[in-house]
């Protein structure tokens, strides 16, 4: 089979009675999740019909400064939702704009670079195929991002006293925080490294579904899934790194010590 297939609002409607039966479970299990379920489900289905709206709109219209513009909205709110996630961040304007920066220099410059050289759209920030690429690189490089930097502002924090110790026995700051550096980078690279483990043989992911389910030759579709992959696994790597060497930099002085006075909590 073969085409595109076009849904109806009564299939959308049948599907999620498996979410309202989750729901009901909740009640009965007393579990407390039923509203946190419906909100999220309610705002996600507002979101999306929003996104589809303003989408269509902007694949008539073609316009390289809507695009940007989109774009940008793109990466702020994804920087609030690294900065958001973090039990303890950086204090001032350094706890939303080290994540939010190195994000937007991973994943925005690597997207670009796509579409320039690989995807090769003309032109090449044409909104069809930028936006789409764009949300899919950053969304995975916001959660590495956010995974690292919490890991490594609670791993300083608890391990303060072994961090002073080296450096008050000479060490510099890059090998005093060494350990906590590889753990945070370690915690960052995860999501995508079980994310391109598993796919294929566990999963097929959304893309290449979608694409197979519109028609596309399979094989059509495994080749921009991987090109996919790749790009988010580049754009991961590199956000992880930037942002993780950033915050050690910033939680340190000219004079290797460590300044935690310079994070604070989150309920702060």
């Amino acid at each position: 089979m073969s085409g595109y297939i076009s849904l109806t609002y009564s299939d959308l409607l049948l599907a999620s009675v498996f979410l309202v039966i989750n729901g009901a479970l909740s009640i009965w299990l007393h579990l407390g999740l039923e509203r946190k379920l419906a909100v999220a489900a309610f705002r996600m289905t507002v979101q999306l019909i929003l996104v589809g709206m303003l989408l269509k709109s902007l694949f008539s219209i073609l316009s390289p400064w809507l695009t940007l513009l989109v774009a940008v909205i793109m990466l702020l709110f994804a920087g609030r939702e690294i900065w958001a996630r973090q039990e303890h961040r950086l204090h001032g304007v350094w706890g939303y704009g080290l994540g939010t920066g190195a994000m937007a220099f991973a994943g925005a410059g690597i997207t670009v670079i796509a579409l320039i050289s690989m995807i090769g759209t003309d032109p090449w920030w044409t909104p069809r195929f930028a936006l789409p690429l764009l949300g899919m690189v950053l969304g995975n490089t916001m959660t590495g991002v956010s995974l690292a930097l919490d890991t490594l502002h609670t791993t300083v924090r608890r391990e303060r006293v072994a961090i002073e110790a080296q450096l008050l026995l000479g060490a510099d700051r890059w090998s005093a925080l060494r350990p906590a550096l590889r753990r945070a980078l370690r915690a960052g690279f995860m999501p995508i490294i079980n994310a391109m483990a598993a796919t294929g043989v566990v999963s097929i992911p959304g893309m290449m579904t979608g694409q197979i389910l519109s028609g596309v030759d399979p094989t059509e579709a495994v080749k921009y899934q991987l090109l996919v992959m790749f790009l988010i696994g580049g754009a991961t790597g590199l956000g992880v790194l930037l942002a993780s060497y950033g915050s050690v930099w910033r939680l340190t002085d000219e004079r290797h010590r460590l300044r935690l006075e310079r994070l604070t909590a989150a309920k702060e």
